[in-house]
């Protein structure tokens, strides 16, 4: 197939127009300012176009242990260099351990990542608790609850994509196309998240509504029609899976976005983001099929936003268009990156594995090698090593 132009592969990316997030020249605080911004414009976007959700959603199946947030960054910076879709991200040292280097004149990508330190909590005599950091000199009298890390502030951190990088090869292990015995093999997966999550999974005959599934929070379980194919059943669990995990009593957000007993509104977006996202990782593509949730997606985002005033939402609760879609855009990665996580797709998720550690053998399989180098370009030497 020939390559697409250069305007080709930056159409297809939300963001893609915006201006650059960073420069090595800016302060952290100026990076972290402009990150932000920068996250926002493509939110916009994704709210003003169900398309652009659907892009996002891919992006999070090939970086699922990524946060949203940054999967987004990635792309819109990746989308300005007129490059492909970043693919393998890891710091400058990182690559260096796995046997790569970055190619000279590579400008580092960047993403969001927490400041964190070690902390001491201590209850005082008054029966108040102090939080000190670790080392210090704890308070006279005080009974030491325990070390904890805690997350103290943002920072931006340099990365660099695998097609920026050459080097030792890499072997990642790639999905043959899905087939019946697959998806069964995945639905048992789901079905194993599900009993963690402390529900059962029942496949028959009965019908609730005119739906193909159905979560029963009262009774902890999942039903799924016993009618289907393995793969319409493995898709319905997937999408049953995403209100498992996001939409109990106990959602505060997820009440926001509409009934959690009825899942309307956002609440049938994010669980159909979620099962989506999670079958594409796994080589299954439900595109066409999810289509109806996602076309769905903008007007949702529109409809809560302007009732969103109107409930009471505790003084911390998303009530902008963006911050409502970044919210959805968050809860939907980290519940497909905790299903992921157990039902182990091929691939390294978006990022490398442990310097020893081999590639994970699933069959069926093949290995198609990645990071081939390109050539060097023009500009300035390698920003600053990542973390």
């Amino acid at each position: 197939m020939a390559p697409r132009s250069e305007g080709a592969r930056r159409s297809k990316h939300p963001g893609a127009g915006a201006a650059g997030p960073a420069t090595s020249r800016l302060t952290p605080e100026e990076r972290i300012a402009a990150l932000t911004d920068g996250l926002h414009t493509i939110l916009e976007k994704a709210v003003e176009s169900p398309s652009h959700w659907q892009i996002l959603l891919d992006a999070s199946a090939t970086l699922w242990r990524y946060s949203g947030g940054n999967v987004a960054l990635l792309m819109m910076q990746m989308a300005q260099r007129g490059t492909d879709e970043p693919t393998l991200v890891a710091g400058f040292r990182e690559w260096e351990r796995h046997g790569r280097s970055v190619l000279k004149g590579e400008h580092a990508l960047w993403v969001i990542a927490p400041r964190t330190a070690r902390m001491q909590d201590f209850t005082l005599p008054d029966g108040t608790r102090q939080r000190i950091r670790a080392g210090e000199n704890p308070p006279t009298g005080a009974v030491d609850d325990g070390k904890k890390t805690v997350i103290t502030g943002w920072r931006g951190q340099a990365v660099f994509d695998v097609s920026q990088t050459q080097g030792t090869p890499l072997l990642v292990p790639r999905d043959v196309p899905a087939s019946g015995v697959v998806a069964a093999e995945l639905f048992d997966s789901l079905a194993e998240v599900a009993h963690k999550h402390g529900f059962e999974v029942h496949v028959d005959n009965a019908q609730y509504g005119l739906t193909s599934g159905y979560t029963d929070f009262a009774k902890h379980c999942v039903q799924v029609g016993a009618w289907l194919s393995p793969e319409e059943r493995t898709a319905v669990l997937a999408h049953e899976l995403g209100h498992v995990l996001l939409h109990g009593s106990d959602d505060a957000v997820g009440r926001l976005y509409g009934s959690s007993a009825d899942h309307r509104g956002l609440a049938e977006v994010e669980a159909e983001s979620i099962a989506y996202t999670v079958l594409r990782a796994h080589g299954i593509d439900r595109g066409p099929q999810s289509a109806s949730y996602l076309a769905g997606w903008a007007d949702a985002v529109i409809e809560t936003e302007n009732g969103a005033s109107g409930r009471d939402a505790g003084g911390r609760l998303p009530v902008s268009r963006v911050e409502i879609a970044k919210s959805v855009l968050g809860r939907v990665t980290a519940a497909t990156k905790g299903i992921l996580e157990v039902t182990h797709p091929t691939g390294f998720g978006g990022k490398l594995p442990a310097v020893d550690a081999g590639p994970r053998l699933v069959q069926p399989v093949s290995y198609v090698g990645v990071g081939m180098p390109r050539p060097s370009v023009d500009g300035p030497s390698i920003a600053g090593p990542g973390l």
